[in-house]
């Protein structure tokens, strides 16, 4: 009798959980990091959002100059065609004047006439619109020549400020890249709701600051005087506790002490 095979699943290591206090010491240490990597990025200032702003400038002229091109060329065509037809009444009026050479009565001499009349209102017409063709092609290529003038500014300043934001970056993006990677392997020492609920308290406060220390019996962050009992709370380290003004997670002097100790 065949044996029956057996599967085997492996076996789920378990992560032993770290206590509150290592929690809010780890935590404290994540913002220390996160921190220094937003005065990196304070250096470099509003260097990225000129540079974005240069380049949206530059596309936008670009996109200008090619709509006065193209609206350059169709007057142009739009001229030549207007030359073309005075070029053709020009041509019958010769014609017709030939023909009013040999009529044989004052009616056909007549309706020659009206053709050779017709023929140089035509003319005048075309000759009218060759002269307004002629001056929007003066101020469309004056736009192109102010355009190219503005573009060729834009493109200047856009080298200088890249040339900035290269050095900036080359300075701090090493630093930058190590800190960043601290900060992740940090937040992989939490499950996923206190990370999220970290990064957003991050993003609301003005300063970047979700873990604050207290100091003087107040917020650490908005200054606010802390209630004695979330005092306890915070020194008894049962949970992690936040400020009820401005949402931020609080840390006893002890436990910041022992980061200040240990900041590695």
């Amino acid at each position: 009798m065949a044996k029956e095979s057996q599967k085997t699943t492996p076996e789920k290591v378990e992560v032993p959980e770290i206590s509150i206090e290592e929690k809010l010491i780890t935590l404290y240490r994540l913002q220390q990091i996160d921190s220094q990597i937003d005065k990196i990025r304070i250096i470099r200032g509003e260097l990225p959002l000129e540079v974005q702003d240069l380049e949206d400038e530059i596309e936008g002229l670009q996109t200008r100059i090619e709509k006065f091109q193209e609206e350059v060329k169709s007057t142009e065509k739009l001229v030549t065609e207007k030359k073309h037809a005075i070029k053709e009444s020009t041509s019958l009026i010769k014609k017709y004047e030939e023909q009013q050479m040999n009529v044989r009565n004052n009616r056909e001499y007549d309706s020659l006439s009206k053709e050779i009349e017709f023929q140089n209102l035509e003319i005048q017409l075309a000759e009218k619109r060759i002269k307004e063709f002629n001056t929007t092609l003066e101020l469309k290529n004056a736009q192109i020549k102010e355009s190219k003038s503005l573009l060729k500014e834009r493109e200047s300043d856009l080298r200088v400020k890249n040339s900035e934001l290269k050095d900036i970056v080359q300075e701090t993006e090493k630093e930058e890249q190590a800190l960043l990677n601290k900060s992740q392997a940090l937040k992989k020492n939490f499950d996923e709701r206190l990370v999220v609920a970290y990064n957003r308290i991050r993003k609301n406060a003005r300063n970047g600051l979700a873990v604050v220390p207290i100091e003087r019996d107040a917020c650490g962050g908005c200054f606010n005087k802390i209630p004695p009992q979330h005092h306890l709370d915070i020194r008894m380290h049962k949970k992690i506790i936040v400020c009820e003004y401005c949402g931020r997670i609080l840390i006893d002097n002890d436990s910041a002490d022992s980061f200040k100790s240990n900041p590695k």
